[in-house]
């Protein structure tokens, strides 16, 4: 039986993760969740709202939900960052004080925590590492890595969500002393730290991939595009990101995760920086541009891989931006066009799901390279502040958080 391009997507991005991991952006952080029997069609009112948490500690963060409970970050009072656990039915079960916010600019907590065998691991705006227990919400360990190793915040503070990688944790630095720092997962100790090539950490969150039978963490700080050995913290190979910045205007800003397939990946990230499409070479030792696109630079709203095409908005200005397509292999914009604002986007069983971040308008989308094919919509009221959070989606139901306000949409058929 032939595999579709997308199957054969899931099988690879799965095959890293044996482990029950849930994490920012689904599997792999592709922006796919692997969901059966959804919806092809919403009511004309929109799917029906099973679940409305309201006043949680605000936030730009994504929700994930293990052990039937919901994960959430927030800012809670004027700079301290929590993490809260709720029951399916919106019963906080308990809540735990994991670090200092970013209170300069853009102060709400934007961390997504990453679960894994019943433990949390979550990050503060201002750097701070914790691993908290799932069940009950102590905490089992913390340490302040841009204090103890001397990294460097990017212009808006902290937005990493942490990387598990079999027995550690992972966490960029930045900064001119290392890159990342490696830690037992269980203890909380220092395994490996890897060398500094300069700039302060990024917004992105690390990527792990296997290439040529090696596990690789793609990672991009302000200057540039790396790729580290998980098992001893080498750099195999890095890009210098500085040649595509036409300007100074967020420079340096990356905040969408690296798309790996087979041996190439496509990082983008707004205030016209190019969309940039690598190769890696079959040792791992270096890479090289196959092609850049002025089209698809998205913000921070993510994109996705479908089929052999690449889904997102793009960047106009800080408050504009369009949709596109664009095929992965050639680097051709299949289409670009308006709804409503630039936004982010998430795929589950053959459909896109885009979150505009202006109006909070909604969108279920087949997958075209025609048009921006939209099939049902409806718009987000309850919450504040902009509509930054990406969704999620979690047996069945569609989950967006705006500000202080979680919603749950039953999407299955």
């Amino acid at each position: 039986m032939k595999l579709c391009f997308y199957s054969i997507l899931i099988l690879f991005t799965t095959s890293l993760y044996s482990q029950e991991i849930v994490e920012f952006r689904g599997i792999g952080r592709t922006g796919h969740y692997n969901e059966t029997g959804l919806l092809k069609k919403w009511p004309d009112s929109g799917p029906e709202l099973v679940l409305k948490i309201e006043d949680i500690s605000k936030g730009y963060s994504q929700p994930i939900v293990a052990e039937n409970k919901i994960f959430i970050t927030g800012i809670k009072g004027e700079d301290t960052d929590v993490i809260s656990a709720y029951d399916l039915n919106g019963n906080l079960i308990w809540e735990t004080v994991y670090g200092n916010s970013w209170i300069r600019s853009y102060p709400d907590s934007r961390c997504t925590p990453t679960y894994e065998s019943g433990k949390l691991y979550v990050a503060s705006g201002t750097g701070q590492l914790s691993c908290i227990n799932a069940t009950h919400g102590e905490k089992l360990w913390q340490v302040d890595v841009l204090e103890k190793y001397g990294g460097e915040i990017h212009t808006h503070g902290d937005a990493e969500s942490p990387l598990v990688v079999n027995d550690l944790v992972v966490y960029t630095t930045g900064g001119d002393k290392y890159t990342m720092v490696a830690f037992n997962k269980t203890t909380g100790t220092e395994v490996w730290k890897t060398k500094s090539l300069g700039g302060a950490k990024s917004y992105a969150s690390s990527v792990l991939v296997n290439h040529d039978g090696m596990d690789l963490i793609l990672v991009q700080t302000t200057k540039n595009m790396i790729a580290i050995n998980s098992e001893n913290g080498e750099i195999q190979w890095y890009h210098n990101l500085d040649t595509f910045y036409s300007g100074s205007q967020g420079k340096g800003a990356q905040a969408n995760p690296a798309l790996f397939f087979k041996n190439e990946l496509f990082i983008t990230s707004g205030y016209d920086h190019p969309g940039i499409l690598f190769a890696v070479d079959g040792d791992n030792s270096s890479v090289s541009v196959k092609w850049v696109n002025e089209t698809l630079n998205t913000h921070h709203g993510g994109v996705v891989l479908v089929d052999g095409n690449l889904y997102g908005s793009n960047w106009q200005n800080n408050s504009r931006g369009q949709w596109a397509c664009v095929n992965w292999n050639s680097g051709v914009v299949n289409w670009e066009t308006e709804w409503y604002n630039k936004g982010s986007v998430i795929f589950s069983d053959g459909m896109l799901y885009i979150y505009e971040e202006k109006g909070g308008n909604v969108a279920l989308v087949e997958p075209s390279i025609e048009k921006l094919s939209v099939v049902s919509t409806f718009k987000v009221e309850d919450g504040t502040g902009p509509h930054w959070a990406h969704p999620a989606i979690y047996d069945g139901k569609l989950y967006i958080r705006h500000g202080n306000a979680l919603l749950a949409y039953n999407i299955k058929g």
